[in-house]
């Protein structure tokens, strides 16, 4: 069970990355040419967010890096990114995510909805790539 899930969970990275890349541009072209907000592109990203998210939170209970390894997780560093760095930077791109996608519902103009989710959007998209496990990426 803890391979299918890893290798999902690696495949929905590509997922979640070209999904969030194209949210970014789509509502950048949006934002820059002064168009409507369209909020399926933005919903996009979130969906792919919210998907990968759950997924990474089920092989953190499963995977012998996640919970099983909490007593020994941060003298190594390999072992510290799997079991803190890595889930909480991800946890904390998918709220940016999430505030970024309902603050855009609230804003009175289609520019300042533009701007929430690219703004919030872009910042979670830096956050994830700033903690995907390089040395293991991509998986063959």
């Amino acid at each position: 069970m803890y391979t299918g899930l890893k290798h999902l969970h690696s495949t929905l990275a590509y997922v979640l990355l070209a999904g969030l890349v194209i949210s970014i541009l789509y509502v950048l072209f949006a934002y820059l040419q002064n168009k409507g907000y369209n909020r399926k592109m933005a919903l996009l990203g979130l969906i792919c967010a919210h998907l990968q998210f759950v997924v990474g939170l089920i092989i953190y209970f499963v995977s012998p890096y996640g919970v099983q390894n909490a007593s020994g997780a941060m003298q190594n560093s390999i072992s510290r990114l799997y079991f803190l760095e890595h889930p909480l930077t991800m946890l904390i791109a998918v709220v940016l995510i999430t505030v970024g996608y309902s603050r855009a519902k609230r804003q009175p103009t289609a520019k300042k909805q533009n701007a929430s989710v690219l703004l919030f959007y872009a910042i979670g998209l830096i956050l994830i790539l700033s903690r995907i496990p390089w040395h293991v990426w991509p998986q063959p």
